[in-house]
C-alpha cells in the first residue's frame, strides 16, 4: 500500500484494496500522549438505570432550588451520552439549561478531551464555550492550546488564537499556529486561517489558509515534494498533487522537474467500479528529453482493471506502452521498476462453475529491448471439466485450449492451435505417503499458414501422444535429540516415473514455448517445456528426498531436499533442439537447503551440478542474521556460467557476491544499505546506503545510490554518442506528521530499493 503525504491542504490517502505490507521500523508506542483523566468520569459507569440522554450530576456538596439554580463544589461530575465535564465548582440555571464550570476542568467526548479555565454551555443545544484550554484528539497525537475553544450544536470546533502539534510536550520540534481553526466533525477536516509554522521555534512558513486531516478520510490537496540529485536527470523536485473526485475516483497529478531532462508529468487515476471492482489509469509524459539529442518526447501510458462482476465472473485486463526501450532505466515511473523489461498487455474473463469453467484471453507482450517480437495471443479460449471419483476412486480431468496466433510481422507464419487433453487420475492418499497415477492422451492440431508456400511451417500438423506418470511418496518420522534439542526428523523419499511418447514435430513453429528450469520441485513435472508447441518425449525416473527438522512448535528448522533424473532412453525432442547433451544419462542433481544454523543465523542454498561433466550449473546461497524483527544482516552468492546459452565466443557468465543490511543505530535512526559485486567484470554493480530518522512527529530519510544502467538499443539511441553506463543518486525525503503524515516513512521499501529485492537477491532477469 503506498501512504501519500500533504504539505499545504490535507492529508487523505489514496484508494486502498490491498493489505499493507509489513513495515521494520518501530511502531512508536510512546508516541501517544494520555490526556488528563479525572477519576469522577468513572462515577457515572456505576450508576445502573441511567438512558443514554439523561444528565448524571455527582458532587461532593450541593445547594440547589427547585427549578432554579443548583450549585455544586467539590469534584464535580455533569455527563450526558458521551460527553462528561468534572470541575470543582460548577452552577447549573434550569431556567436557562445553562452550566457554568471552573477550577481543574476537564471536558471530554468522544472526539476529544479539553482542559480549561472556565467552561459555559447551554445544554438545551448541546453547545459550549471554554476559555484557556489545551486540548487532545483522541486516538491521534495532535494536541494544542488555544485562548478560546466554541463547541458548536453541530458538534464542530472553534479555535481563537490556537497552535497545535503531534510532537510530544517539551519536545515540539514543528508547532503551527493560528488565528482561527474550524474543525468540521462531519467532514472530518479542519480549516486553518491565518497560520505560521515554526520548526525548532523558528517561524518558516506562512499560510493564510489551509486544512487539515483529524481522520483518515481523502481529500483533496498537495502531497510532500521530494528532492534528489543524481547523474542522469541532475536536480529533481516533485510536487504531488492528490484530487479526491468521488468516493469512487481519485486522480493524482505529479509534475517532476529535473534540472537535465526537463519537466515530467505523471497523472494517476484511481476507481472503484461496485463493490468488487477497481481499476487504475496512468499517463505520464516529458515534453523534449534534454538528456537527449533532439530532445524527444517520451512518454507511457498504462490501463489495468480487474474484479468480479458476479459470483461466477471474473475480469481483468492491463495495457501499457511507453515511447522507448529505455523509458524505465531513465525515468522514475510509477507503473514499472528499471528492471522490467516486459510489457504485458493482456484482456481475460473467466467463468467458474463446481465442475468446470471457462475463459477467453488476449495477450500481447511487448520486449523492450529485443528486436525479434513475439507472437500475440488473438484469442485464447479455455475449457476445463473435471469430475471427482467417477469410477473405483478415479477422477476424470478435461482441459481444452483455442488459440490464434497472429504476429506483426506480416513475413511471419501465423497458426491456429487446438489442444486436447482428457486424462484418468487415480490418487491414493493417507498419513504415511500418497500414491498417484495419471495417464492422458494430449491431442493438438495445429493450423499454419505463411506468405512463403516454401517454408516447412505453411501446412498443417496433428499430432497425438500418450502420456503416463507414476508418482509415489513416503512420509517418516521420528523423534531426534540434536545437540541436547529435541525435534521431529522426517524422511520424505518420493519417486516418479514419467513416459511420454516421442512424435516428429519439427514442422511445428514456435509460438509460445520456452524451457522450464530444473529445480527440485521441476525434476517432477510432466513437461520439459510451457506452452504446447513442444512436447518432449520421456521415458524416464526421478528420485527425490527431503528431510525436516520441525521443534516442539512444530515450526521447520532444517529442510534439505535432494533429486535427480534418470534417463531411461535419450529424449529426442530435446536432442533435436540442442537442450540436451547426446551422452547424457541423467540431469543436473538438484539440491535445495533451508535451514536455522544457530539462533539468529540462517542459511538458504540451491545447486543444480551436472554430475557428468563435474560442473555447477547453477548455485546460490544467502546466509542472514536475523536477532528481532526490525534487524537483518544478508550476505549472498549467485554463479550461473553460460547464462543466455550461448556459444563459447558470445559466453555471459554470472559471479556475483552481494550484502545487504537493515540495523536500527538507536530507537529513531535506522540504516539500511546493500552492496552487490560482479567478480568476473571485477566492479561494483549497485551500492545503495540509506539512513532514516523518525520521531513522533517527523521523519526524514537521506539515501544515496549507485547502480548500473541497463541500456537498450531503440529509435532515440541513433544520434547519441552513448549513455551512462552507471548512475549515481541523492535523494531526500521529510515527513511532518500531523500536516502531512501520519506513519513512518518505512524501511521496508528501502530494501526493495534498486535492483535486487530483499529475500530475492538470486532472481535472474533473462
Amino acid at each position: 500500500m503506498k501512504i501519500r503525504y500533504l504539505l499545504l491542504l490535507s492529508l487523505m490517502p489514496h484508494l486502498v484494496w490491498a493489505e499493507e505490507e509489513p513495515t521494520l521500523a518501530p511502531a512508536f508506542s510512546q508516541c501517544l500522549i494520555e490526556p488528563p483523566v479525572s477519576r469522577s468520569f468513572e462515577d457515572r459507569e456505576k450508576l445502573t438505570g441511567i438512558k443514554v440522554d439523561d444528565i448524571v450530576i455527582i458532587s461532593d456538596h450541593t445547594n440547589a432550588s427547585f427549578n432554579k439554580q443548583a450549585h455544586f463544589v467539590g469534584d464535580v461530575s455533569f455527563s450526558q451520552g458521551l460527553r462528561h465535564i468534572a470541575a470543582d465548582e460548577a452552577t447549573l440555571d434550569q431556567r436557562q439549561q445553562q452550566l457554568s464550570a471552573s477550577g481543574n476542568l476537564i471536558f471530554k467526548d468522544e472526539k476529544l478531551t479539553v482542559t480549561a479555565d472556565s467552561l459555559e454551555a447551554q445544554m438545551s443545544s448541546n453547545s459550549a464555550t471554554l476559555e484557556n484550554t489545551k486540548y487532545w484528539l483522541h486516538g491521534q497525537q495532535v494536541h494544542g492550546d488555544a485562548s478560546k475553544m466554541q463547541i458548536t450544536s453541530e458538534n464542530n470546533l472553534l479555535l481563537s488564537d490556537t497552535n497545535f502539534t503531534t510532537c510530544p510536550p517539551g519536545d515540539e520540534s514543528w508547532l503551527l499556529e493560528a488565528e482561527l481553526i474550524k474543525i468540521d466533525s462531519k467532514e472530518e477536516w479542519g480549516e486553518i486561517w491565518n497560520a505560521k509554522l515554526r520548526i525548532a521555534d523558528v517561524p518558516i512558513l506562512y499560510i493564510p489558509y489551509m486544512t487539515v486531516p483529524v481522520s483518515d478520510k481523502r481529500k483533496t490537496g498537495f502531497l510532500f515534494p521530494n528532492f534528489s540529485t543524481s547523474t542522469t536527470n541532475g536536480v529533481q523536485v516533485s510536487t504531488p498533487y492528490y484530487w479526491n473526485i468521488a468516493p469512487e475516483y481519485d486522480l493524482t497529478f505529479t509534475p517532476d522537474m529535473m534540472s537535465s531532462r526537463g519537466l515530467f508529468t505523471k497523472t494517476q487515476v484511481n476507481y472503484l467500479a461496485g463493490d468488487a471492482q477497481q481499476g487504475q489509469v496512468n499517463f505520464e509524459y516529458l515534453d523534449g528529453d534534454n538528456k537527449l539529442a533532439g530532445a524527444p518526447n517520451r512518454y507511457l501510458y498504462n490501463m489495468s482493471h480487474q474484479g468480479a462482476i458476479n459470483d461466477n465472473w471474473r475480469v481483468q485486463g492491463n495495457f501499457t506502452d511507453v515511447s522507448d526501450n529505455n523509458y524505465f532505466n531513465d525515468l522514475n515511473s510509477d507503473v514499472n521498476r528499471s528492471t522490467d523489461n516486459q510489457l504485458s498487455r493482456i484482456g481475460e474473463a473467466s467463468y467458474f462453475e463446481r465442475n468446470w469453467d471457462m475463459s477467453v484471453r488476449v495477450q500481447d507482450i511487448k520486449v523492450l529491448g529485443e528486436s525479434q517480437k513475439p507472437y500475440r495471443v488473438m484469442p485464447q479460449l479455455n475449457l476445463n471439466y473435471r469430475i471427482a471419483d467417477i469410477w473405483q476412486a478415479i477422477d476424470f480431468n478435461f482441459n481444452s485450449e483455442l488459440t490464434n496466433f497472429e504476429h506483426q510481422d506480416d513475413s511471419l507464419n501465423t497458426a491456429t492451435r487446438i489442444h486436447l487433453v482428457p486424462s484418468l487420475v487415480w490418487p491414493i492418499q493417507g498419513p504415511a505417503g500418497s500414491f498417484t497415477s495419471e495417464m492422458k492422451l494430449l491431442q493438438t492440431e495445429f493450423f499454419q499458414q505463411a506468405t512463403d508456400p516454401s517454408n516447412i511451417y505453411n501446412q498443417d500438423v496433428s499430432r497425438t501422444i500418450p502420456q503416463l506418470r507414476l508418482h509415489g511418496k513416503v512420509n517418516f518420522e521420528r523423534a531426534a535429540d540434536i545437540w541436547g534439542e529435541s525435534y521431529r526428523q522426517t524422511l520424505e523419499p518420493q519417486v516418479q516415473y514419467l513416459y511420454v511418447g516421442y512424435e516428429d514435430q519439427s514442422q511445428i513453429g514456435f509460438y509460445d514455448t520456452a524451457q522450464l528450469q530444473d529445480d527440485y520441485f521441476g525434476l517432477f513435472r510432466d513437461r520439459r517445456f510451457s506452452g504446447h508447441d513442444r512436447i518432449a518425449d520421456a521415458n524416464q525416473a526421478t528420485v527425490g528426498l527431503t528431510s525436516r527438522l520441525l521443534d516442539s512448535s512444530n515450526r521447520e528448522q532444517f529442510k534439505l531436499s535432494v533429486g535427480q533424473i534418470f534417463y531411461l532412453e535419450e529424449s529426442k525432442i530435446l536432442l533435436n533442439q540442442g537442450i540436451r547433451d547426446a551422452k547424457q544419462s541423467a540431469s543436473v542433481l538438484a539440491v535445495e537447503l533451508d535451514a536455522r544454523l544457530y539462533q539468529d543465523w540462517f542459511i538458504s542454498g540451491a545447486v543444480q551440478h551436472d554430475t557428468e561433466h563435474g560442473k555447477n550449473k547453477k548455485s546460490e546461497v544467502t546466509l542472514d542474521y536475523r536477532p528481532s524483527n526490525d534487524k537483518l544482516l544478508q550476505f549472498s552468492y549467485r554463479f550461473v556460467p553460460d547464462l543466455l546459452n550461448t556459444n563459447t565466443n558470445g559466453r555471459v557468465d554470472i559471479s556475483q557476491v552481494g550484502m545487504r543490511t537493515s540495523w536500527p543505530l538507536t530507537d529513531s535512526l535506522y540504516f539500511v544499505g546493500n552492496w552487490y559485486h560482479d567478480l568476473k567484470e571485477e566492479r561494483d554493480i549497485e551500492t545503495y546506503t540509506g539512513i532514516q530518522y523518525e520521531s513522533c512527529c517527523w521523519a526524514v530519510r537521506l539515501s544515496y545510490h549507485y547502480r548500473i544502467k541497463t541500456n537498450y538499443d531503440d529509435q532515440l539511441n541513433a544520434s547519441i554518442d552513448g549513455r551512462e553506463e552507471f548512475e549515481k543518486g541523492v535523494y531526500l525525503n521529510f515527513v511532518i506528521k500531523g500536516l502531512g503524515g501520519s506513519g513512518p516513512l518505512g524501511v521496508s521499501d528501502m530494501l526493495n530499493e534498486g535492483l535486487f529485492n530483499y529475500r530475492k537477491p538470486l532472481y535472474l532477469r533473462n
